[in-house]
């Protein structure tokens, strides 16, 4: 169930695909940057991974999340049992960041798709 939860968040992700702008307005082209998330999304094998999908994704994580949260996050492309640790854990730095990673994911599935 742990590795369901996470990995639909991650196919969510990976399936965006048509709002351009952080604010919504769809006539400019998507937010584009590289990073971590970016690199570890091209090399994912998710089949709908592109360069313009996971710039994206990289560019919101960076209006959202910290790079430690960022590098972080990383780990759940390669093994998404670890975000269902993340999100059951009650350590008070594992809820900030499960927090911060849900805001990240929704805004992204928003902006990206």
């Amino acid at each position: 169930m742990k590795q369901i939860m996470m990995l639909g968040v991650i196919l969510s992700l990976s399936g965006c695909g048509g709002v351009n702008r952080f604010d919504g307005d769809t006539r400019g082209a998507r937010p584009m940057a590289s990073g971590p998330l970016s690199d570890a999304c091209l090399q994912s094998d998710r089949k709908a991974r592109s360069r313009a999908l996971c710039g994206c994704i990289q560019a919101v994580a960076n209006d959202t999340l910290s790079g430690r949260d960022q590098r972080r996050a990383v780990g759940f492309y390669s093994d998404p049992h670890s975000a269902q640790e993340i999100r059951q854990s009650n350590r008070s730095g594992d809820e900030r960041f499960w927090s911060a990673y849900i805001a990240y994911a929704e805004k992204a599935e928003r902006i990206c798709r």
